[in-house]
């Protein structure tokens, strides 16, 4: 038989078959490639490729996307499959569903391309393809566009009407602007209109909200794969009635999909809005070629069973009846048959390997010994090296300098191909090197090429394809922001103390309109504040706002509260700068960057840092490098990033030849860290070394005294690490890891370190003291919120304990290729538990991990879980801290009701570190036996389920539990009765007096910066921003602004998410300018009416006095003085611009005292 070629592909007649055998390696996606362009030019088809699981799909998209390169003509769509079980209650994620409607829409006019399906994709039954293309519209640049009939015509297409657009299938109209993320689209769109034209159509980036490129067409596919229109939910409603013999009131599906809302789950009831459905292969266009494996049936038939099986344990439910399989799935030899008239290609076997095992040993003296041999049994050979990321290849083209082997970077598979026609083989010619996501490498004889991926060489890198992703949070804002404002909450107004939050709502004053927040006191007290004096607002975060203590209207009660407490702040203060003082007495050593190497070390992280992450080690760096020990946290979500910010500390630490301590509380953990801090520092010539129950005692030993003599750069170990009898040589950087399980003794002894080396924490929930602190400014604070790109909020379900959703839940996840932690904190009971498992779902493999067993066993059993041997952890709380798999994106945790909330949220943060979809389950006995503070634990992490939630729920957790002292037992009382917030605002106020050496002013705390009353309409109207969350945060960030600039990037923005700003918003920006140049000069109030004004001067003004009497003597028609501190004016100008034009002038004639 001939040997088979790679680069032209037999290809069978039409209506025929034959067999493709014996590919290994990348063989398979190159051969693929080159019959799909051998396809395109002979029969104008594309090529579909069915594969066994969603998982086989992935792999084999990355590696048809870098052999095809940007080809216009070879386009590559997956069909991906729903992630939800049969007749599951779920819905599937909106990008899954776009990425389905994009290839059904692309596929009839396919004259070239590749798709991908899973099997089980294939499976499904589907919508007509007239409804796809029928219910797609174009939208070009010029056309007219009647708002409100695309705004109907869209939630008829499925598309969800929404306030700010960041996923497929969303809307927004703001005036004259509307945002849409149409499906089978990368980016959302902004569409620009002048009266009913669209002027422009632009690109723009959901995270920020701003706009990027023009483009001069957008074109928008349906919303869903089935009609949520008044002749498609007629049909469900008349189909639904004929088939189900059920009252239709119990029906929560019926109903939701009469009232036109797209009820979870309802793609499995699909035949009911169409006459007929079509099947993926009417789709087609005739000429394709159809390639499928030799295995097909197995993966097929037992996703027939699981149907089955599930729709057995459903038909008699009558509250949501199913459908028979038959109507909503093909059956396997349906498949079989449909595929018969196609062209058809079957994959035999795939052939082992050709390479022989290429990884590195960096234990060796020539670490690449076994890739050194390999290339000499095939010189003459050319050589194309892929690595993952641009940082990672120039880690590879390090490596491979080790072993003397240059390379040249190459774009991508073609031009390296076209390289080795053109030159043939020139002695001495040097390998290339390109960055793909490939894992399996290919050798081509006939062409002499070989091409050597990085998981080939590196061994089983965790690579996560990340996109980049942009946003910035910050710190202040989190804990400030009243996002998490809603009617009932407390809050806490400077002036008049803790009320309840009513609503936004337009008041008319003096003929002039203007919008108030509306808080409500003791006795019904009503108090309507102006949004420009949002800033004097704060959340209340004392214990529970149900219980916060109302302050009434008119009483003294309040001012003497504010004054009890700032007096005590003075003395917390005092103490507070006493560790200050300690800490910048001892000077701390000036660390020195070498830009040179530092910048290679930064290069060697595989993925691109978040603008926060990148912050925090800049933050770092700057603490490092100043003269003053360092003392910073850095919170960040689990999975965001922060073990990076240590190993650049780490390493800066390390090139001043100082000695680096990374503190983690388990031996898992430390064994985690150790392996990547080895894996990241693999390049330089670092010692790390380990200090754990996994050494022997003889090896614990030799690594004292190695730490001793200085010769190990960097250990990291649990606390035994505290122990005094641990002597260092020259100890630098101490690095604690999760800092929220060490106990107060471990962090007594960490604060005698405190003064003289630098400290950096690590941790997702702060516990509440730390956190206290930090806001308190004593410790230094990093955030870290900005997720990695692409990674999806875990969903979070508080239930009751029931076998069926336990099943259900673990078989959601193993269909998709993924793995299960199931929590279960009781030693005793785990292997019981791991068996009831085991009969719940015999297909899963299941084993169990818990803090008991011996540290080896331990070992491996993570190990295995960690290379998918086995699908289900059961293991007691463990794993909380730090263990990292990809693959898990299912977490159940029996008994949840017992765990605090830091614990909870780290072990939520376990799951959802990839693309996919993440649930969270939280098992809990029946609600009547709950304590109360159970349940509110669990309502706050139902609550915070945004990414980036931990910060939130250590405030939280603040308000459960009462801060912790800082100091002393004292501030609690006070904390109670003023607010968390305003707490740490007056500790930061005195702290800050006491630095700059004078006494700390209670009345400068607590006065509420200037009044401004200008009597003009400064408000945004609801028109143009309506909705009251998203109007409440931009009141909050405009009264919040530090300064002009802040101010402009806030118009800027504004502009750019809802239109030109109409004359009100402009009299707002211009007010607060006002009000900042005010608070400048040490102004307490400006009021003015249309004819005359005031300003009254605060008892400490800024303004020199002479200055004042000057401007009265040069124009006295205009100016008098009216008491000590009041000046007041007569201007005569009606519109509000020029009344503000004239006091801003006023003001350039004051002079400000030196």
């Amino acid at each position: 038989m001939a040997a088979f070629d790679i680069i032209t592909p037999p290809l069978p007649a039409p209506a025929h078959s034959l067999q493709w055998r014996q590919l290994a390696d990348s063989q398979l996606a190159l051969a693929l490639v080159n019959a799909a362009r051998h396809t395109a030019a002979t029969r104008r088809a594309p090529v579909l490729v069915i594969t066994n699981t969603s998982e086989e799909a992935e792999q084999l998209r990355r590696e048809l996307q870098f052999f095809a390169g940007e080809d216009p003509a070879l386009p590559i769509y997956t069909f991906p499959d729903w992630e939800t079980l049969p007749y599951d209650s779920f819905s599937p994620h909106q990008d899954i569903v776009s990425d389905r409607l994009s290839a059904l829409y692309h596929l009839p006019r396919m004259h070239g391309g590749i798709l991908l399906v899973p099997v089980n994709s294939l499976m499904h039954r589907l919508p007509p393809p007239e409804y796809v293309q029928g219910n797609s519209l174009m939208v070009s640049a010029g056309q007219t566009l009647d708002t409100e009939s695309l705004r109907q015509s869209l939630v008829a297409a499925g598309y969800q009407h929404v306030d700010s657009v960041y996923e497929h299938g969303e809307f927004a109209v703001r005036g004259a602007i509307m945002d849409i993320f149409p499906m089978g689209s990368k980016l959302p769109y902004r569409i620009d209109l002048f009266d009913n034209e669209i002027e422009s159509l632009r690109v723009f980036d959901p995270e920020t909200q701003l706009s990027l490129d023009k483009v001069e067409h957008v074109r928008v596919l349906p919303g869903k794969e089935y009609p949520l229109n008044e002749a498609g939910r007629k049909d469900f409603r008349t189909r639904f009635r004929e088939t189900f013999d059920v009252d239709t009131r119990s029906c929560n599906l019926y109903q939701d999909i009469s009232e036109g809302l797209a009820s979870t789950g309802v793609e499995y009831y699909l035949p009911l809005f169409f006459d007929g459905l079509s099947t993926l292969f009417e789709y087609l266009p005739e000429q394709t070629i159809i390639v499928r494996s030799r295995q097909l049936e197995q993966p097929a038939q037992r996703f027939w069973q699981d149907i089955e099986t599930r729709y057995e344990d459903r038909r008699y439910d009558r509250q949501r009846p199913v459908l028979a399989p038959a109507s909503v799935f093909l059956s396997p030899e349906e498949i079989f048959r449909l595929i018969k008239p196609f062209s058809t290609i079957t994959l035999e076997t795939s052939a082992p390997s050709q390479f022989p095992a290429l990884g590195s040993d960096p234990g060796t003296g020539s670490p690449m010994q076994a890739l050194e041999a390999f290339l000499q049994q095939h010189a003459g050979y050319r050589i194309l090296f892929c690595a993952e990321t641009a940082g990672r290849r120039e880690v590879l083209t390090e490596l491979l300098r080790s072993a003397h082997i240059s390379v040249q970077e190459t774009a991508d598979w073609q031009s390296f191909v076209n390289a080795a026609k053109d030159t043939g083989k020139a002695s001495g010619d040097p390998a290339a090197i390109t960055i793909a996501a490939v894992d399996k490498g290919l050798i081509l004889p006939e062409q002499k090429l070989i091409m050597v991926t990085e998981a080939q060489l590196l061994g089983r890198k965790v690579a996560q394809r990340r996109r980049r992703r942009k946003a910035q949070d910050n710190t202040d804002f989190i804990i400030k922001s009243l996002s998490e404002l809603r009617p009932g909450a407390a809050v806490v107004h400077l002036d008049h103390g803790v009320g309840r939050y009513v609503g936004l709502q337009t008041l008319t004053i003096e003929n002039e309109q203007a919008e108030f927040l509306t808080l409500e006191y003791s006795n019904q007290a009503k108090l309507y504040v102006p949004v420009a004096n949002l800033h004097l607002i704060s959340r209340y975060g004392g214990t529970d706002p149900e219980l916060a203590p109302l302050d009434t209207l008119g009483n003294d009660t309040w001012l003497k509260n504010k004054r009890k407490a700032a007096e005590k702040i003075r003395d917390a203060a005092a103490e507070l700068l006493d560790i200050y003082a300690k800490r910048e007495a001892k000077k701390g050593f000036p660390f020195r960057v070498d830009d040179i190497d530092y910048d290679k070390f930064a290069a060697g992280f595989p993925f691109e840092e978040t603008p926060d992450q990148q912050d925090a080690i800049n933050g770092v760096i700057a603490d490092m490098q100043s003269g003053s020990s360092m003392d910073r946290l850095v919170c960040g979500d689990v999975g965001f990033g922060k073990t990076e910010v240590a190993m650049r500390a780490a390493f800066i630490a390390v090139q001043n030849h100082k000695q680096v301590v990374m503190l983690v509380p388990t031996t898992l953990l430390a064994q985690q860290h150790y392996d990547s801090f080895r894996d990241r520092f693999a390049d330089w010539p670092v010692n790390i070394d380990l200090i754990s129950r996994f050494r022997s005692g003889k090896q614990q030993d030799d690594t004292l005294r190695r730490i001793l003599n200085g010769s190990v750069d960097i250990v990291i170990g649990t606390h035994k690490l505290l122990n005094n009898s641990i002597k260092y040589k020259d100890l630098g950087l101490l690095i604690i890891d999760e800092e929220h399980r060490f106990g107060v003794q471990q962090k007594e002894r960490i604060k005698a370190l405190r003064a003289e080396v630098d400290i950096l924490t690590l941790t997702a929930t702060p516990i509440p003291r730390t956190l206290n602190l930090a806001m308190s400014g004593v410790r230094d604070l990093s955030l870290i919120v900005t997720p990695p790109a692409k990674r999806l909020s875990v969903k979070t379900f508080v239930r009751e304990q029931q076998d069926s959703l336990t099943k259900e839940a673990i078989l959601r996840e193993l269909l998709r290729g993924g793995q299960v932690f199931y929590l279960h904190n009781e030693v005793k009971t785990i292997e019981r538990t791991a068996e009831h498992l085991r009969e719940l779902v015999p297909e899963a493999r299941v084993c169990v991990a818990h803090g008991q067993l011996p540290e080896r066993e331990l070992e491996v059993i993570m190990a295995d879980f960690y290379h998918k041997r086995y699908n289900i952890l059961v293991c007691s709380t463990i794993i909380e801290t730090g263990i990292d798999i990809p693959n898990a994106n299912t977490i159940i945790i029996d008994r949840a009701d017992k765990l605090g909330l830091a614990q909870l949220h780290q072990l939520r943060g376990r799951v959802g570190r990839s693309h996919h979809q993440a649930y969270a389950y939280l098992l809990t006995p029946p609600p009547k036996a709950l304590s109360t503070d159970a349940q509110k634990r669990l309502e706050a992490i139902m609550a915070a389920s945004t990414l980036g939630a931990g910060f939130t729920l250590a405030s939280h957790d603040l308000e459960i539990r009462g801060a912790g002292e800082i100091l002393g037992e004292e501030q609690t009382g006070h904390l109670q009765k003023i607010g968390f917030t305003l707490y740490t605002e007056m500790l930061g106020e005195a702290v800050k007096a006491m630095r700059e050496g004078r006494t700390p002013n209670i009345d400068l705390v607590l006065q509420s910066g200037s009044e401004i009353n200008l009597r003009v309409p400064a408000l945004i109207p609801e028109d143009y921003l309506p909705d009251i969350h998203t109007r409440l945060i931009m009141y909050k960030r405009i009264a919040g602004a530090r300064d002009d600039e802040e101010l402009r990037d806030l118009q800027i923005e504004m502009i750019d998410r809802f239109g030109l700003l109409p004359e009100q918003i402009k009299c707002l920006f211009a007010v607060t300018r006002l009000k900042l140049r005010a608070e400048e000069y040490g102004i307490n109030k400006i009021d003015a009416s249309a004819q005359t004004g005031r300003i009254v001067f605060r008892q400490q003004t800024k303004v020199d006095p002479l200055s004042i009497v000057q401007l009265v003597q040069k124009q006295s028609r205009l100016y008098k003085l009216s008491g000590p501190t009041q000046l007041s004016f007569t201007h005569g100008q009606e519109k509000p611009a020029a009344r503000i034009e004239f006091i801003n002038k006023t003001l350039d004639q004051l002079r400000l005292s030196a």
